[in-house]
């Protein structure tokens, strides 16, 4: 498997300045010979594309963690049965990709670098066919909006009920689509709860400027809505055995999943210090401050710290989320868990590096990785 590894990446360094026309060109070669898999992608491929070569760059990078690789590919199988993907529709796409990677590789693509891709796909694609096989849940849940809050100019708080059990763990995220307003676009997002007995799901969402689902979930969703929502991924979940102190780092709303982590922890732990910290740009953007302080308040063992970057009249800590968690500490024996955008958890993983926390003792998810 290092050896593989190895060409993969070295491979990748041949294509990489040109991934966006590479992945452009994937697309075409797939719905030019296959014109009816058009209708399982959205009208807008722009994103679509980024989540083609993540998908592609994380499962290179995790061949030498075959159980990290495996949590990953089991997850992605899982997802895309939301898309109603048949195995002979991974054959079409596994021979769209190796032919635009010949393309774009030109003159310095290899025979090596084409049997590994070959291998690799066939290894990735069998994996994620036996886990959709194997998954007994439904393809995607249906679920009812049961409330809908606004916290501020482009932030919204939405409490969702699936109409059959939907399982997953604190801090785990899902695919959600509008089919009223954004048909066949999924975008992820965390529960911003652990599970309930009443099975309600909380999503913390904000309104980006590109952002089609998330628009459409701030400003136009409404209670008694219809959303779909996609297999649970995701591995930043609680480790129970620690016994070691917690340290909850979030930027926006990337607060749900921290928060979603407090949940759980609120029904058992006596025993372990959580620090949370809160950043954001303004106090308006700090949408869940009020109920994080009824948490730390009502919890001893909980500490906060909310911290606002571009909000000079705040009472708090000034700065972005990441480099403040370096001024507190000290941090040799704690568990992290950060969520936020990609270049704040980015950031923030420089912070922990610089403070030699042991990469083994930090979950994250990065979305846009």
């Amino acid at each position: 498997m290092g050896d593989l590894s190895h060409l993969l990446r070295e491979s990748w360094t041949v294509v990489e300045e040109q991934q966006e026309k590479l992945a452009g060109y994937f697309y075409a070669r797939i719905f030019l010979s296959n014109p009816h898999l058009r209708d399982l992608f959205p009208v807008q491929m722009d994103a679509q594309r980024s989540r083609l070569l993540g998908a592609i760059v994380t499962a290179v990078q995790t061949l030498d963690d075959p159980e990290r690789l495996d949590a990953y590919l089991r997850d992605l199988g899982r997802d895309h049965r939301k898309f109603e993907v048949t195995p002979e529709q991974y054959a079409v796409v596994g021979d769209a990709l190796l032919e635009s990677l010949r393309i774009f590789g030109g003159e310095r693509w290899t025979p090596d670098f084409d049997q590994a891709w070959r291998d690799a796909y066939g290894l990735i694609a069998q994996k994620m066919i036996d886990a959709a096989k194997a998954d007994d849940d439904p393809a995607y849940w249906i679920a009812e909006v049961l409330s809908h809050e606004r916290r501020g100019r482009d932030i919204a708080v939405l409490t969702v009920l699936p109409g059959q059990p939907l399982e997953f763990r604190a801090g785990q995220y899902v695919s959600v689509e509008c089919p009223a307003y954004r048909p066949r676009v999924w975008r992820v997002y965390s529960m911003a709860n652990a599970p309930r007995r009443d099975r309600t799901l909380e999503f913390h969402v904000r309104a980006l400027s590109s952002g089609w689902v998330s628009g459409a979930l701030v400003r136009r969703v409404r209670a008694g809505d219809l959303l779909r929502l996609a297999a649970p991924m995701g591995s930043m979940t609680l480790d129970r055995r620690s016994t070691r102190d917690i340290v909850c780092v979030a930027g926006s709303t990337g607060l749900a999943p921290i928060k979603a982590l407090l949940e759980e922890l609120t029904r058992f732990n006596r025993t372990r210090w959580v620090h949370v910290f809160f950043g954001a740009g303004t106090r308006e953007d700090l949408y869940d401050l009020p109920e994080l302080r009824a948490i730390a308040a009502q919890h001893p063992w909980v500490s906060l710290v909310p911290a606002c970057s571009r909000d000079a009249s705040f009472d708090g800590e000034h700065g972005n989320v990441s480099e403040i968690v370096g001024r507190y500490g000290p941090w040799n024996d704690h568990d992290f868990y950060v969520a936020g955008s990609a270049g704040m958890v980015q950031a923030t993983l420089r912070t922990l590096a610089a403070l030699e926390v042991p990469p083994s003792r930090i979950r994250y998810d990065a979305f846009g990785q």
